[in-house]
């Protein structure tokens, strides 16, 4: 699986692949805080590629860019960055989880309160947002967007407490899920993480001016400084005073929870070079081809990886098992959605498009390909088809993580359970015939708890949150329990 595929909604293997919803970025003091956001988001665009926008304040007013399409696409005009100026500013990249692909669920949203503007952007998913929503409507709010976002602005606008910074604290606390969040106002930047710490976020330093991103990779491409981890439940308030000095306020929750960051972080959705809950995505990546190569062995030729993601795992798989790695694959970076009429024979391409096999490497030997994760399965029923016609001998499948049964409700874009190909099928061996490879093995929860925290599952306290593989939610589903995922939104057309 590649974090940038994408197809038609009629493409078969549509839902083939998980989407995180987005990143985000902000800095507060720095005069091209517009310039370094747009680079921040550059590379965050992994986690996103639907919109991006950026909300500047420059001492007088705010001003917004909103776009849908790639990070490139706009903010690398001179011109656009122009109608950003300012010394505070935040980002975001976005792919939607709630809400529909339109403008109007571009973030960061913007609102005028009673104590003066506000932007917020967040990462995550709000497991009780539908449920406020109904409740705020009820009341007589109107909502312009479908995005759970934009609960948040009613929230802090209806908080009783004095400081936008009191009301933002009052409105999070109201929210559950996994999310990690920023909010600016006209002096202040303000970055909150969930109780339970499920998505990331960092906070840098550039230039004595604080940071706050989802990854570090962020920080580097700026050659910013990282601070550290936003603990699980912390908000932290930075604020310019008067002198032009820099507070900063963290608080943190009066009774804290273990934190749980999302082992899928690890899996698929950071950058390889980012460094998540002080764990190198990399070296975890390598950890779980390595621990996979020891749990099921394999006799053959050549080990391949499914690019990009299952790269540094094959790596490991390699290393550990003593047999040679090769790039039996190539990957096309620059295939985007096709602009070809969808016909069945057309879509047949779908995989042979954005992959090609490399027949050197492939002919008349025994292949192990190693994958980070297989969601539906048939992107990998493609793959083996096409390393076959390659002329493999064999092709044995090594997945770097566990089966998929459940699907999440805090970010990840999953299908529904029934057509996760973990439910479709009585065991490995059925999987393996409908994929037609020659065997096929997944990595073990405990092999994957070690390869990123170095120990096994605590099952009556799991330092990661694993649902996806075990069913153990890290907190309510409110609107699933109570139905209020199938809540009726409205899908006002957009033009963009």
């Amino acid at each position: 699986m590649n974090q940038s595929d994408s197809f038609p909604t009629d493409d078969p293997l549509d839902g083939d692949t998980l989407h995180e919803e987005c990143g985000v970025f902000g800095i507060l003091g720095h005069p091209d805080a517009a310039a370094l956001t747009a680079l921040g988001l550059h590379a965050l665009q992994h986690r996103g590629q639907e919109a991006a926008g950026i909300v500047s304040f420059d001492g007088k007013r705010f001003y917004q860019e909103r776009h849908m399409g790639l990070v490139g696409d706009h903010y690398t005009n001179p011109m656009t960055l122009a109608r950003l100026p300012g010394s505070i500013a935040i980002g975001h990249t976005r792919y939607s989880t709630t809400g529909e692909v339109a403008m109007r669920n571009v973030q960061p949203l913007f609102a005028e309160l009673e104590e003066g503007g506000i932007a917020i952007a967040h990462n995550g998913n709000f497991t009780n947002g539908l449920t406020l929503r109904r409740q705020i409507i009820a009341t007589g709010a109107i909502c312009q967007s479908t995005s759970d976002t934009e609960v948040v602005l009613h929230l802090i606008a209806r908080s009783r407490h004095a400081s936008t910074s009191d009301r933002f604290i009052d409105a999070i606390r109201q929210m559950e899920g996994g999310y990690s969040m920023l909010a600016m106002t006209r002096t202040k930047l303000i970055a909150a993480r969930d109780p339970t710490g499920i998505r990331p976020l960092v906070m840098g330093e550039l230039d004595g001016k604080p940071i706050f991103c989802s990854e570090t990779c962020a920080l580097d491409i700026i050659g910013a400084k990282f601070i550290r981890d936003v603990e699980n439940g912390e908000v932290i308030i930075c604020e310019i005073q008067p002198d032009g000095s820099i507070s900063i306020d963290a608080r943190k929750p009066s009774k804290p929870q273990p934190e749980r960051l999302c082992l899928f972080e690890y899996v698929y959705f950071a950058r390889p070079d980012s460094v998540v809950g002080g764990r190198n995505v990399y070296t975890t990546r390598k950890n779980m081809g390595m621990n996979l190569a020891k749990e099921s062995p394999v006799d053959a030729d050549v080990v391949v990886p499914v690019p990009d993601g299952g790269t540094p795992a094959a790596l490991g798989y390699a290393q550990e098992s003593g047999i040679p790695f090769e790039y039996g694959i190539i990957r096309n970076h620059y295939v985007g959605r096709t602009f070809i009429e969808p016909t069945q024979q057309i879509r047949a391409f779908g995989v042979k498009l954005k992959h090609s096999a490399n027949r050197a490497m492939i002919e008349g030997k025994r292949v192990v390909l190693v994958d980070d994760s297989i969601v539906r399965g048939t992107t990998s029923l493609k793959i083996v088809q096409m390393i076959r016609e390659a002329g493999a001998r064999e092709v044995h499948i090594r997945v770097a993580s566990p089966m998929i049964f459940f699907p999440d409700f805090y970010g990840i874009d999953t299908p529904d359970a029934d057509k996760l190909l973990a439910n479709q099928y009585a065991d490995v061996e059925a999987m393996a015939k409908y994929i037609g490879a020659d065997s096929l093995a997944f990595l073990s929860i405990n092999g994957l708890y070690r390869a990123v925290g170095g120990e096994d599952r605590n099952p009556a306290r799991p330092q990661f949150t694993d649902h996806y593989f075990t069913g153990d939610y890290p907190t309510r589903l409110l609107d699933k329990n109570g139905e209020s995922m199938g809540n009726k939104l409205s899908m006002l057309a957009s033009n963009g």
